[in-house]
């Protein structure tokens, strides 16, 4: 999506703050003594004298101003929601899921230009992180973290290797769910401290069945999504830089998934769920 709401955001709160900082500066008080003249002359409309004191353009920038800057500071450094618009990451994360995302947990950075300003973390081996699509940062991406930097990762005959060593899976059951294929199963895999689900069909010709082995270079991450046959990912592009990290997705607070027309389900047991 091409359409930047953080510029909008930055813009509308600095333009209403200049416009409520010059008028405090340059006019307010001036315009106080001439409502102060009108007001004691009784002729003067009540309306006029409003206008007087307050003109309709500084009191909208004067109520505007804290609301838009507790927004900004809150969607910029503390949590942003998203929604999810593909099935890559099931059945972690369903089509209609609208998460929060964690800002803070991979460093602060600045809402325009993304300069990093405060370190405060990185990624683990595990987490589901948003990102910046290396090929278009415009477009927001959702992944679990597989690979960090100096790790060798390595996916072969559909099972995931990091630094030569297997990772561990159980096979659980048959999965039945939204847009499920034939020969669809459940697994539990566990990267470093994170058990989770992912979805891979036992048929070696459906899905993604190339070989690969790469060595994740230095401030880049590999990342894979749970959907193991139905996802695009490090697979395919390649790597994403530290630079185009956003945050890590922690809560579900809504699903509604859209049908047809107005149509829509709603899945009451995913909200509230934490992501993991």
């Amino acid at each position: 999506m091409n359409f930047n709401l953080a510029w909008l955001l930055v813009s509308v709160t600095t333009f209403s703050g200049v416009v409520w900082l010059i008028d405090i500066l340059f006019f307010s008080a001036k315009r106080s003594e001439k409502a102060a003249l009108m007001a004691a002359d009784e002729g003067a409309a009540k309306r006029d004298v409003e206008l007087a004191l307050e003109p309709w353009w500084v009191e909208n920038a004067r109520s505007f101003f804290p609301v838009l800057l507790f927004v900004l500071i809150l969607r910029s450094f503390i949590v942003e929601p998203f929604r999810i618009p593909s099935g890559s990451m099931m059945s972690t994360l369903m089509v209609g899921d609208f998460i929060l995302v964690n800002k803070s947990a991979y460093g602060l950075r600045l809402p325009i230009g993304h300069k990093k300003i405060l370190e405060l973390g990185t990624p683990e081996r595990g987490d589901v992180a948003v990102f910046r699509y290396p090929d278009n940062p415009s477009v927001d991406y959702i992944k679990r973290v597989v690979g960090l930097p100096g790790d060798t990762v390595a996916y072969v005959n559909k099972r995931l290797y990091i630094n030569d060593v297997l990772i561990e899976e159980d096979e659980g059951e048959k999965y039945t769910g939204v847009d499920g294929r034939s020969g669809t199963m459940h697994y539990l895999e566990k990267l470093g401290e994170v058990e989770h689900s992912i979805l891979r069909n036992r048929n070696p010709n459906v899905g993604f069945s190339n070989n690969i082995k790469v060595e994740v270079p230095e401030g880049h991450f590999f990342m894979m999504g749970d959907n193991r046959d139905n996802s695009n990912d490090s697979r395919y592009w390649g790597f994403v830089p530290e630079a185009n990290l956003v945050g890590r997705a922690f809560f579900i607070w809504l699903n509604v998934r859209h049908r047809s027309g107005l149509d829509f389900d709603m899945d009451w047991g995913r909200i509230g769920n934490r992501i993991q």
